[in-house]
């Protein structure tokens, strides 16, 4: 149910550094300047009925529907839905924000330091941020088992170590292991009794992708783990963060 039509907007800083040539070019109205001192994202403009002119943005990860009304005094943030009920936002802010943000940042997962688990022909990837001393982290491993023993979908585990003084020499055992995936399956097994021997000193490699990762652990709005980056149905990027429910371990990973 739609409480709202158009919501005002209280914003908090964006973490994210997508702007077009189009935003960077442009010299927007007054409100729209305004939205974008409080940290919004504009990304560019589209298209809307009754007199309003529409601008697609984004803050914390999250697309946002822009109307600046016609006499460019005011601006009003939220979906616009017609007579049949259609949300008119939906599809510029796929255009504009959504699939560009998903491209992005799932490069920057590709591009991080991670551990496969499950085979690499797997038609489903999923990214988890893991800390190995993360109970949260060990339940997901343990319930996406079925998926991934199936060859329906490969996690891969982007290593952090931000909970206890044992998990960056964990995490560093686990990515400097001969067998890096043999080494975190056997973790994840003998999690309850401690797992993986931690490292005495974390070699200067595993420090550096460490604290890549945590980096971009923070840049994506993250602080806590397992959060969990996975592509919808429509392609489009979905982060959740825990160990899911049975329900959305469905949606994220398909039939078993």
């Amino acid at each position: 149910m739609i409480k709202k039509l158009f919501l005002l907007l209280a914003v908090l800083p964006t973490v994210l550094g997508i702007m077009t040539t189009d935003a960077l070019a442009k010299d927007w109205p007054a409100p729209i300047k305004a939205l974008e001192a409080k940290g919004v994202e504009v990304i560019g403009t589209f298209d809307v009925p009754g007199g309003l002119t529409g601008y697609a943005g984004m803050i914390e990860q999250q697309p946002l529907a822009i109307y600046l009304t016609a006499d460019g005094k005011q601006a009003i943030v939220g979906s616009m839905i017609d007579a049949k009920g259609t949300n008119l936002s939906q599809e510029p802010l796929d255009r504009l924000v959504i699939k560009p943000m998903t491209g992005k940042i799932w490069k920057q997962l590709e591009n991080s330091s991670w551990i496969a688990d499950g085979g690499k022909n797997a038609p489903r990837v999923i990214y988890t941020f893991t800390d190995p001393n993360c109970p949260y982290c060990n339940k997901f491993w343990n319930d996406a088992r079925p998926w991934v023993k199936a060859g329906k979908v490969q996690l891969r585990h982007v290593m952090v170590a931000i909970l206890t003084d044992t998990s960056a020499g964990k995490a560093a055992a686990l990515l400097s292991a001969k067998d890096p995936q043999t080494a975190l399956t056997q973790h994840e097994q003998q999690h309850a009794k401690g797992g993986v021997k931690p490292l005495s000193q974390v070699p200067e490699k595993n420090r550096t992708q460490l604290d890549a990762n945590q980096k971009l652990m923070q840049q994506l709005g993250s602080s806590a783990t397992p959060t969990i980056f996975y592509k919808d149905a429509s392609g489009n990027l979905q982060k959740m963060q825990g160990a899911p429910s049975a329900e959305m371990l469905a949606k994220m990973m398909g039939p078993r």
